[in-house]
């Protein structure tokens, strides 16, 4: 059995989510990027009220875990949701997807994936368009 890597998450800074990728104010704290064998990654994602994702996917898929606040997600083509402190959900790999908060709701949860395989010629994260207003509120 091997010793136990204790690594200071912080200080780390705080990232400003990319406009690219996010519309609104919306940072996000690195807690996890595992290195080989794991290939987790564990991000605290902060939203303004209103703020969102870009459509996106993930390789191998992503869970999410509410902390604080209200959070709105939806597959594409599927119904918007709404998930409170304490629920989680999974989107499978490959999925189109999008996450935020609630306009009148600040929105804290925690972003869990994992990369694919070293070697593998897959993204980790594919980002598209940004999601209409009429898209979020669907």
């Amino acid at each position: 059995m091997t010793a136990q890597q204790n690594q200071p998450t912080y200080p780390r800074a705080s990232v400003k989510g990319p406009a690219e990728m996010f519309a609104g104010d919306v940072w996000f704290d690195q807690i996890v990027k595992g290195e080989e064998p794991s290939r987790v990654r564990m991000n605290s994602v902060h939203f303004a009220p209103g703020a969102r994702t870009a459509w996106h996917s993930h390789a191998v898929g992503q869970t999410l875990y509410v902390t604080e606040g209200v959070a709105l997600t939806q597959e594409r083509g599927g119904q918007v949701l709404t998930l409170l402190p304490g629920q989680s959900i999974t989107c499978p790999p490959g999925v189109e997807h999008w996450h935020g908060a609630h306009p009148e709701h600040l929105m804290t949860h925690l972003a869990i994936w994992e990369a694919p395989e070293p070697g593998s010629d897959i993204e980790e994260s594919t980002w598209g368009a940004h999601v209409t207003d009429s898209e979020a509120t669907a």
